[in-house]
């Protein structure tokens, strides 16, 4: 037996029909049933009259009735009492990040995060990078490591960790060491489809009078990696995304000194960032930064 075993029956005992409280708990009928039985097998008694018109409770079933109420309720003024003994914060928190986010920045702020606040739980989600001002703006993450971007929504709020700088990469195969070496009329360009990176990337092009030969444009930067270093051709990628990737002794770095690097940060909507989750998240690691 055990407080959801309780919870279902006590909901059961309530509507005396399966169907509504399966929807209501958010469990299937079969599984309702099995809860039941479950708890009679262990009772050694039969908690519910049924037959194809109704339910009804038996004697047994309305003294575990009488049970599982006082029971529940004093579950749940314990968890109470404790959260105010703890004075910590509970819930859930959900993450979006990249992949490369979550290994290379992600793990120090939850280290840190989990150690003030162990009774909250992280929710990770990831993804193109691209989409996490997205993520946030369709509620579907409490937070997310995004870049900022020149024309970032209004309602959204932004703290700062990071500058990542980008860098261009070249099949190793091909011995480019040098910016001069490139002939951009000759040696094809990998884009990325959406995000900054692609917005960076043709500023550059523009700001130096070149029209890239682009052969093809790619769902995230570690694609890009993996691309050149299949000798499809050149392409910007921020460093820490090459720093991470298992393809990086397959290409090789051309310095690029005026190539504009990108802020990363914590992004969250702007009337949720004063919520205690979302805001111990947030100032824990602007002290970090700090």
């Amino acid at each position: 037996m055990d407080f959801r075993s309780l919870q279902l029956f006590n909901h059961l005992a309530t509507s005396l029909h399966f169907g509504i409280t399966a929807e209501a708990m958010y469990v299937s009928p079969s599984t309702l049933s099995r809860v039941i039985q479950r708890l009679e097998d262990e009772l050694g008694c039969t908690l519910f009259k049924r037959d194809n018109r109704k339910v009804a409770l038996t004697h047994s079933g309305h003294k575990l009735l009488s049970f599982s109420k006082q029971a529940l309720k004093d579950w749940q003024q314990l968890k109470v009492d404790l959260k105010e003994d703890n004075d910590a914060l509970q819930g859930e928190l959900s993450v979006f990040c990249s992949v490369t986010a979550s290994q290379s920045h992600l793990p120090a702020m939850l280290r840190q995060f989990r150690q003030q606040h162990p009774g909250v739980d992280i929710r990770l989600i990831t993804g193109d990078p691209a989409l996490a001002i997205e993520k946030v703006k369709g509620k579907q993450c409490d937070l997310s490591i995004a870049i900022y971007t020149p024309d970032m929504p209004t309602d959204l709020h932004f703290t700062a960790l990071d500058n990542v700088p980008l860098v261009l990469i070249a099949p190793r195969e091909w011995r480019l060491t040098q910016l001069s070496q490139l002939d951009w009329t000759k040696h094809q360009v990998i884009m990325p489809e959406t995000g900054p990176t692609r917005r960076t990337a043709y500023h550059w092009f523009a700001e130096h009078g070149i029209r890239p030969n682009v052969y093809a444009y790619v769902g995230g930067n570690e694609a890009i990696v993996s691309m050149v270093a299949l000798e499809c051709g050149v392409g910007f990628v921020p460093k820490v995304v090459l720093d991470h990737s298992s393809m990086a002794n397959a290409v090789t770095q051309i310095p690029v000194e005026d190539i504009e690097p990108y802020s990363l940060g914590l992004c969250c909507l702007q009337d949720k960032q004063n919520e205690p989750l979302i805001n111990a998240f947030m100032q824990l690691n602007v002290q970090a930064r700090g």
